[in-house]
């Protein structure tokens, strides 16, 4: 029998509300979309929706229960009531939290996280129950979402923590209190909200006000290196550990070798060798695996083990995954890296695309708009001619108006079609596509690349391409 996640009484007492009948629930659910047999649905309002006009739909799809502001939603089904659901979402969160006696990591940065957070939580899963945010839930809603979601009994809690303006991250990390905290990046994504990148490292550095003697783990490649330890020992940090390609680093990249199946790593920690895979492209993910070996190291996690366990990780869908599929007479491979875009991590995607060697295509880029640049879009986007250039890109074919900068310096040889949105550029990308093409697609979410994702791996698609239809 499935341990309950939730009782009424447990919820009640947690959030201060009225349960109307015995009830208890195996998870929570925010969507009726994803819900899940057995889940309590939290009904919220939001100024484009109201989870109380979904209320039916969740019963129907196998809610246990709904936690709902107005009682009439529930119609005499299992619920709890409360005059705020986000509220009382929240104090679901906090009410977990302080029931485990879990590790838990917090897991921010400018690039990197979300990566960075699907495998440390994929390696301490092997090492212990663990919770840990699904996909990417690191907003006001998605933490304390996820916080609820953590089983009393596990060992292990990992939280991915975003923000777009400051003050954003003190209330969530206050909610999660992690033991171990870590800062992936700083980079520009967001500069639409922030006057200068430092203001986005001391956002980012708000992670540390949660730590509360627990241990700051730290990027020690970024100049912002000194500014970030010095803000987790303000906050009480018991220890500074870092990470990267400096000498002196405590986790310390010395070699990584990069191919089609994802790096080999030589590093070092604290002096000792240290030899692993990572089963993911991208030699941004050598930085990554840095990240969370010394985090798992921290949360008293094998590090042997760990370290192994990352040849293991599962592909990550929109954030580098790779498919080989059927195309004209042979194959196509194609890097889904489409869920988010900046300056630096669409630098990162070409030089992955760089490292791949065709077998008789081309190497393509199907990339489109960064958000969020603010006065920056338009040099952002003309810079990344150099990468293009530098990494051998043949092909690029881009979506959105900002990417419009970048055509006017590119060598038109080089540019297969633009187009305003992801929808209209499609038809150019699977007329010119050709066998043996290793094909990059990198974009902000917003620009909606994944749907390009989606129709080229659609074995429909394939079935057209192979006959020559």
């Amino acid at each position: 029998m499935t341990t309950p996640l939730w009782t009424s009484r447990d919820a009640a007492t947690a959030t201060g509300g009225t349960a109307t009948i015995d009830w208890s629930a195996t998870g929570i659910s925010i969507d009726t979309r994803s819900l899940e047999k057995g889940d309590l649905f939290i009904a919220l309002a939001g100024p484009n929706f109201n989870g109380h006009d979904f209320v039916d739909a969740a019963f129907q799809a196998g809610a246990a229960a709904a936690l709902v502001a107005r009682k009439e939603s529930l119609k005499e089904r299992p619920g709890l009531v409360s005059d705020d659901t986000l509220e009382a979402m929240r104090a679901l969160g906090a009410a977990a939290r302080a029931r485990t006696g879990a590790k838990i990591a917090a897991i921010t940065g400018s690039v990197g996280k979300t990566g960075t957070k699907e495998a440390l939580a994929h390696i301490l899963c092997a090492q212990g129950l663990t919770g840990y945010s699904k996909n990417s839930l690191n907003n006001h809603l998605g933490v304390p979402l996820s916080a609820a979601r953590l089983p009393a009994s596990s060992a292990f809690g990992v939280f991915e923590i975003g923000m777009n303006h400051a003050g954003e991250i003190t209330p969530l990390v206050s909610l999660v209190r992690p033991h171990v905290a870590v800062v992936t990046a700083i980079a520009s994504a967001h500069r639409e909200f922030f006057d200068t990148v430092e203001d986005i490292a001391r956002a980012k550095g708000e992670i540390f006000s949660g730590i509360d003697g627990g241990t700051a783990i730290i990027n020690r490649d970024t100049e912002f290196f000194p500014l970030l330890s010095g803000m987790a020992q303000d906050a009480g940090a018991g220890a500074v550990v870092s990470f990267g390609r400096h000498e002196d680093s405590d986790m310390r990249l010395i070699e990584c070798r990069s191919d089609v199946t994802g790096n080999a790593i030589e590093a070092r920690w604290r002096g000792d060798a240290l030899s692993y895979h990572v089963e993911q492209p991208g030699v941004h993910w050598a930085s990554n695996s840095l990240a969370v070996l010394a985090a798992a190291d921290a949360m008293g996690a094998n590090l042997e083990k760990a370290a192994a366990d990352l040849a293991t990780i599962p592909a990550l869908r929109g954030r580098g995954a790779v498919d080989v599929i059927p195309w004209g007479e042979g194959t196509i491979r194609l890097i889904d890296d489409s869920y988010n875009a900046s300056p630096e991590s669409m630098s990162a995607a070409l030089k992955t695309l760089g490292h791949m060697q065709p077998e008789g295509g081309r190497r393509v880029a199907i990339i489109g708009d960064m958000l969020e640049l603010g006065d920056t879009s338009r040099t952002a986007h003309a810079e990344l001619k150099d990468h293009i250039e530098k990494n051998d890109v043949d092909t690029v074919y881009l979506a959105g108006t900002e990417m419009n900068a970048l055509a006017e310096v590119l060598d038109s040889d080089r540019v297969a079609a633009t187009a305003e949105t992801a929808e209209a550029l499609l038809p150019a990308v699977l007329s010119g596509l050709r066998t043996g093409d290793v094909i990059t697609v990198k974009a902000s979410n917003g620009t909606g690349l994944g749907r390009i994702v989606a129709a080229l791996t659609d074995p429909e698609t394939s079935i057209r391409a192979t006959n020559g239809d």
